[in-house]
């Protein structure tokens, strides 16, 4: 008998205090992601950070195990995925068709759809983890953590992350992000950089909105170089020509920035949308073959599989029974049928509620497993935080919204468009919570074989993850939006309102296709350029080792405010200059991983602090804040022009000081 099998009953891996400390992470980063995916468009990976916190925990319980370990980061790692609904699911705000989110049918979208996403993953994992080469960046990164931290001996007394460096590290980002923040909202320090100007005299404008933030500068680092480089790349070609070209074509009056962000919001980005859906589509066509493969392989070892014997197989062999997964996807499906049929009920198309709830429960089925075998090698190929989500959610949506005018428009009322574009929205978002979370369990999957786990264990814990992750979504969604809003949304003040980009467009996409007035133009005029890249990246892989073009991180750049793009940039810079150094030191490994640590700190500090502020503003009045909007303001307007040098400096001064710190930490010249 295989001794890994032989001592599976004999050691801690799916404990009640590992699922009690995972789903404690999993709320905590669950509010970050929400709040940091609103205003940024982004949201980070919380696996690395969450087996980091769980290990500092755990070593000071008895018997604690490298793999019960695995399953804290297991249950977090949904906080980093399902989180990512935020992308679609606030568009039935922006559209005007919700006020808030209904707790019970926003908590039914995640739940149903993140369940179905573990579902799918099941039959991929020997597709695309056991026997592929995908290098799951993510996922290996994760696990040389759990090893390291769990080596005895000498190795853990030279570990960074079991000696306690890695915690210190994601305690002072989180630190520094959170206190820099706090005074950001006193006005002390200034939170943006902002210069807009005409050009020419035929009523051209451009600017740029530089953010002072120490998440989106921990998302550059985390996301690369080259990634960095191809956003800044988006934002040049936005707001370096087709800001100022369609503002010749089509003149807006008025102050340059309210032209320029008029002009970003109604024409350029679209031209994002249509580089970002042709960066998909190319994605989708380079994967058809290999994802056919795998999966032909995974039919082929379970027919081997059933040839023998459970108990003689290796731990990692030993998936959820084939039947379970049939049995809980059918029981997923339907409160899936159920919520389609509610909402075609309440929104004035109950007389077509039964071709809804069957064409809706077909198109869940269908490109649900699509999006799965997508995501799932998508995130192995390149890593979770820079699988392209956002451009499965447009295509997703345009697909829904054609299949609704062509099946069901004619028969309903003019009237009844806008109710057609919730549907839309809404069936999108069921299939974009599977698709978020098939994004990431392979990659925690891969993290269990590594470390020898067992998979149906995982599987179980990520289902508990879902369920714990649907359940803080929607409230804290709801206090966001009492306390800023959503851009686009009626009634909301843009000055205020939360960026959300991705659901602003998903949701402008679904309007206009189902409306009829799409300027499809403008989507061509993206997928143009979103071809050109496609050339340009493929030419780069052939003639240089590192240099890349990700085409769907410029269609990020072009659609993504300024205000976001260029921070990120800047990060990705000062992240790929620490590798570098890191390299040239004696301990590069360790160092770099520091380093990911600190700049997940970073994010967790400042988007948990983003979280209360909003509490504060949405409940100014009952706790009496004399001004609403900005409750902790010590200072007026006219201190702007210092707070920006203040605050510069502050930033500055502070990323050179972290940097150091960590650096000599990692190459072990400091005390640990």
């Amino acid at each position: 008998m295989n001794p890994s099998a032989s001592s599976a009953s004999s050691r801690a891996e799916l404990t009640l205090r590992g699922l009690v400390i995972g789903i404690v992470i999993t709320v905590v980063f669950t509010a970050a992601n929400v709040f940091f995916g609103l205003k940024a468009g982004l949201t980070f990976a919380t696996s690395i950070p969450a087996a980091v916190i769980s290990m500092a925990i755990l070593r000071a319980m008895k018997n604690s195990t490298m793999q019960e370990n695995n399953i804290v980061q297991t249950v977090a790692s949904a906080a980093g995925t399902l989180s990512s609904i935020i992308f679609v699911l606030p568009g039935l705000i922006i559209i005007g068709w919700w006020n808030g989110f209904p707790f019970w049918m926003s908590f039914g979208i995640c739940a149903t759809g993140g369940i179905l996403g573990v579902m799918y993953t099941i039959p991929l994992r020997r597709a695309l983890v056991t026997d592929s080469d995908l290098p799951y960046p993510e996922g290996v990164a994760c696990a040389e953590v759990l090893k390291v931290g769990s080596a005895g001996g000498e190795e853990a007394a030279e570990s960074v992350e079991s000696g306690g460096a890695g915690l210190k590290a994601v305690i002072v980002g989180s630190i520094v992000s959170a206190v820099f923040y706090v005074v950001v909202q006193t006005k002390v320090f200034a939170e943006a950089v902002s210069s807009y100007f005409r050009m020419g005299d035929r009523g051209a404008a451009t600017g740029f909105d530089f953010s002072l933030s120490f998440a989106l500068f921990a998302v550059g680092h985390l996301v690369g170089l080259w990634v960095g480089v191809a956003m800044l790349v988006g934002a040049l070609i936005g707001w370096g020509w087709a800001v100022p070209h369609f503002l010749v074509l089509h003149p807006v009056a008025g102050a340059a920035a309210d032209a320029a962000q008029a002009t970003w919001n109604h024409s350029v980005r679209f031209v994002g949308a249509g580089t970002i859906g042709v960066a998909a589509i190319w994605t989708l066509a380079k994967l058809v073959k290999p994802v056919i493969g795998g999966l032909a392989g995974a039919m082929r070892a379970s027919k081997a599989r059933k040839s023998g014997q459970l108990h003689t197989l290796p731990r990692t062999e030993h998936d959820m029974p084939i039947g379970m997964v049939g049995l809980i996807t059918l029981l997923c499906l339907i409160p899936v049928g159920y919520l389609l049929g509610h909402f075609a009920n309440i929104s004035g198309l109950g007389e077509h509620a039964t071709l809804l709830v069957i064409g809706g429960v077909l198109f869940v089925i269908i490109l649900s497993f699509l999006v799965s075998a997508v995501c799932g090698y998508m995130a192995g190929l390149i890593g979770s935080s820079n699988s392209p989500l956002s451009g499965v959610g447009i295509l997703v949506v345009i697909i829904a919204a054609l299949l609704l005018v062509l099946g069901v428009k004619s028969m309903v009322p003019a009237d009844a468009g806008k109710a057609l574009v919730a549907f839309a929205l809404f069936i999108t978002a069921i299939v974009f919570a599977v698709a978020s979370i098939a994004n990431n369990n392979l990659q925690d999957l891969k993290t269990g074989q590594l470390v020898d786990a067992t998979p149906s264990l995982q599987q179980w814990a990520l289902v508990i993850g879902v369920i714990a992750g649907a359940l803080v979504i929607p409230p804290v969604l709801d206090l966001l939006n009492q306390a800023y809003g959503f851009l686009g949304a009626p009634g909301v003040d843009p000055a205020r309102a939360l960026p959300a980009p991705q659901a602003g467009l998903i949701s402008a996409l679904a309007q206009g296709v189902i409306t009829g007035n799409i300027d499809w133009s403008l989507i061509i005029i993206g997928g143009v350029i979103g071809v050109a890249i496609i050339v340009l990246d493929e030419i780069l892989v052939r003639i240089s080792k590192s240099m890349r073009l990700p085409p769907l991180a410029v269609g990020l750049g072009i659609y993504l405010p300024t205000s976001t793009t260029l921070m990120v940039v800047v990060g990705a810079l000062v992240g790929a200059w620490f590798d570098k150094r890191a390299d040239r030191g004696p301990r590069p490994e360790p160092t770099r991983q520091l380093g990911v640590l600190l700049a997940s700190g970073l994010i967790v500090g400042e988007s948990l602090l983003g979280v209360i502020v909003a509490a504060l503003v949405a409940f100014s009045d009952k706790l009496g804040f004399a001004n609403r909007n900005a409750p902790l303001a010590l200072v007026g307007e006219g201190f702007h022009g210092a707070a920006i040098w203040i605050g510069g400096i502050v930033f500055v001064a502070s990323v050179v000081l972290m940097y150091r710190w960590i650096a000599r930490m990692g190459q072990g010249t400091s005390a640990q």
